[in-house]
């Protein structure tokens, strides 16, 4: 039986078996073999195009790297040449886009680089239509904008769909559990919250990875999806737009299927863009810090534009190559200082609006 009927043959027993309590147990350890079989079959797409050769060539620039997502022929092309200094060639047929188009949106003194991607179709996460090679930049980048055509909102589904089975989770967060893997004890479970998971679900995917030692410690609630996601440990976490395209072609009892918070646009009649522009920035969670010379003022004009959660040695890393390697210690002014002119180190804490001192050896 090949991988392709073996997944098949587990779908088809997942849809099935009825989902209640006392099928928990036989529903984790059939989806733990899906995702494990998934993988493989990944790996195999991988190594039939020449082992590790499976990514287009991208340099990131900017202070952080949006990818255009969708079906082919859905207006990313056009929407990048709007939004950026980028030329994406244009045309009404499918895969115009054959290469990675980047260019770069500044917006708020932010440099944004937007990623134009040659368009993903069903079957991409197993290697379709030069599939891999456009997860794997997807994969990289900071902020995922999915654009639907109007006229086909039911892509919304396979793209969230191919997405997932390539191991990438839109608008989620890991979930806050640990594995330490033991040589012998077999499988000790503790939480400090209840789970609606059993222990003997647990211990079942841990053993078709062939975990039968180690320490799991869960901190929250979790399905037997994101346990299996937290044992394969190649899951990426990614921030999510949708955007519906080309809403200057239908009448706005049409734009009444589409939910709410998605956000309608026309990158042709250049409609919405301004709003999109808003939804980019603040999905991406810029703050901004202020450097200070040692001795001197405050540069309050220009500041630089990091990202939230960031820490000094971030900062040092943007500055230059040198800066952490010769890094003696910090000084802070602002809401993550205890007190003004705070000394830190590296791994500092930084907060939007912050003024910062960075001192190196000579």
């Amino acid at each position: 039986m090949t991988l392709e009927e073996e997944i098949r043959a587990i779908q088809e027993e997942m849809d099935k078996t009825q989902k209640n309590k006392a099928t928990e147990h036989h529903m984790g350890r059939l989806k733990a073999k899906m995702a494990r079989l998934k993988d493989e079959l990944i790996k195999k797409a991988i190594a039939s195009r020449g082992g590790g050769a499976e990514g287009y060539s991208v340099k990131k620039s900017g202070d952080a790297t949006v990818t255009l997502v969708g079906f082919p022929s859905v207006g990313k092309s056009t929407l990048i040449n709007k939004l950026t200094d980028a030329h994406s060639e244009v045309g009404s047929y499918d895969f115009t886009t054959l290469d990675v188009i980047p260019g770069i949106m500044e917006y708020k003194q932010a440099r944004i680089q937007v990623l134009d991607l040659p368009g993903l179709v069903k079957g991409a996460s197993s290697g379709r239509g030069r599939g891999r090679e456009v997860i794997s930049v997807i994969r990289g980048c900071d902020l995922i904008v999915l654009i639907i055509d109007v006229f086909n909102y039911q892509h919304m589904k396979v793209l969230e769909d191919e997405l997932y089975d390539a191991g990438i989770r839109i608008n989620q967060r890991p979930p806050d559990v640990t594995i330490t893997k033991l040589v012998k004890g077999g499988i000790t479970i503790t939480s400090t919250v209840e789970l609606s998971i059993d222990h003997e679900t647990i211990k079942t995917v841990l053993g078709e990875y062939r975990m039968h030692n180690a320490l799991v410690n869960i901190r929250e609630d979790i399905t037997a999806d994101q346990l299996i996601d937290v044992v394969r440990g190649n899951r990426v976490y990614i921030p999510c737009i949708t955007v519906v395209n080309k809403i200057d072609l239908v009448d706005k009892e049409h734009m009444k299927s589409f939910p709410k918070d998605a956000l309608k646009i026309s990158a042709d009649m250049e409609s919405g863009l301004d709003a999109l522009r808003d939804e980019i920035y603040d999905s991406l969670g810029f703050i901004n810090i202020y450097l200070k010379p040692q001795g001197e003022p405050a540069d309050m004009d220009e500041p630089l534009i990091m990202r939230a959660g960031c820490t000094v040695g971030d900062v040092c890393d943007r500055l230059h190559k040198d800066f952490r390697r010769k890094f003696r210690y910090a000084r802070v002014w602002g809401d993550s200082a205890k007190h003004a002119g705070q000394r830190v180190g590296v791994d500092h804490g930084l907060e939007d609006g912050d003024v910062l001192t960075v001192i190196i050896q000579k």
